[in-house]
């Protein structure tokens, strides 16, 4: 029962290897994507993970893609995340903030009217992103633009607002952070062919392509330490129009880079869609030999399979995602084999309380049925 054994990340012990995944869930105090209260009832209520991993979270003005989703580049979105912190912090658990910019994911309503920034002036084609404004006041699905490509000031500023979010996420009484590396965002348009057509020293080889992530590490690492940093990767992810055919040799070049640097651990986003590709053993034994941090992976992992990567050796963690929605109380039920109840998919981003916090622990269900059945006697 590998899974629901303690581990120590970094210098961080954990209670089991179960990880809550990151899930963008829009739920902001508005204006000014405040994380708030409910927030805090939600995080606080999956506390029982071994560790939770935040929604992405932006670290600047510029770095949204999506309606509601958090900052931590404000006095008013710190404040309001120190009030997540604590209430995951006195429910036991542990807590990282993944932040990110979202590059070319993004559309002129999140950047003042301006073209989103990218690696190079490469529209995504077939990408959308969540906008909820006045012409759409129910929420709309938008096609991306074409993004201005970054000159150099632009690189230094987004690494530098980078490290700034790791100390503000540190200061809001966060355990560490995670830096979102992956899924078709800025830092993997820059890993990816396809999306970075550069020509100077961020562009053209594996190592030149790596160079923007690697120095974001450092940046952060700098700042709050690096045992108190993860990564976020997505070898075998091809949505956004990501796919690039060096894509999987890039990031483990990436990796031996990171192990050296020291981070706390590397964590893997795999597709999990029905027909997504496999991930091959091979990968998973070359990235257990450049990379020597705690691994972590997500990807429609059930406990069998989580069990069965963490005892060959290739994972620490495993990461779980949508069944933590419907199920706050998820390693409870994993580790009594209880059913999983399903979630709701209409209220996943935005709204109230409803499909959020509203959703009962097993143990809750239960006396609900009973009251429920004493209700129907009397």
């Amino acid at each position: 029962m590998s899974l629901f054994m303690s581990y120590k990340l970094a210098s961080l012990a954990l209670n089991n290897r179960i990880v809550m995944a990151p899930m963008t869930r829009a739920r902001t105090t508005q204006p000014g994507n405040i994380p708030n209260d409910l927030m805090a009832q939600y995080y606080a209520q999956r506390a029982s993970a071994g560790l939770i991993i935040t929604e992405a979270t932006q670290i600047s003005d510029d770095s949204q893609g999506y309606s509601f989703t958090p900052g931590v580049y404000t006095a008013e979105q710190i404040e309001g995340w120190k009030k997540v912190t604590a209430a995951v912090h006195q429910a036991g658990g542990k807590i990282f903030n993944q932040i990110w910019h979202v590059g070319r994911v993004s559309h002129p309503i999140f950047q003042q009217g301006n073209a989103p920034i990218a690696p190079s002036a490469i529209a995504p084609v077939g990408t959308k992103v969540w906008i909820v404004d006045e012409a759409h006041p129910e929420g709309q699905m938008v096609d991306c633009p074409e993004p201005r490509a970054m000159v150099q000031a632009d690189i230094d500023r987004v690494v530098a607002d980078f490290a700034q979010a790791g100390v503000n996420a540190v200061a809001a009484g966060f355990d560490g952070i995670e830096i979102h590396g992956g899924n078709g965002y800025l830092i993997d348009q820059f890993l990816r062919t396809n999306s970075n057509h550069r020509t100077d020293a961020y562009g053209g080889s594996q190592e030149n392509r790596i160079r923007f992530l690697l120095e974001i590490v450092q940046a952060v690492s700098a700042k709050i330490g690096a045992n108190k940093v993860g990564v976020r990767l997505a070898p075998y992810v091809t949505f956004k129009d990501m796919a690039c055919p060096e894509i999987v040799d890039t990031i483990l070049l990436a990796a031996k880079h990171l192990s050296a640097l020291g981070v706390a651990y590397l964590h893997l986003s795999e597709a999990d869609w029905d027909d997504a590709p496999k991930v091959p053993e091979s990968f998973r034994v070359e990235l257990r030999k450049v990379f020597k941090g705690s691994i972590i992976v997500a990807g429609r992992y059930d406990v069998a399979r989580a069990n069965e990567v963490i005892d060959n050796g290739y994972a620490d963690l495993v990461a779980f995602g949508r069944p933590f929605i419907a199920n706050p109380d998820l390693p409870y039920r994993l580790m009594h084999q209880l059913p999983l109840s399903a979630f709701d998919k209409g209220p996943l981003f935005g709204g109230s309380a409803a499909g959020y916090t509203d959703y009962p622990t097993h143990n809750e269900a239960l006396r609900a049925v009973i009251r429920t059945a004493d209700d129907e006697v009397a």
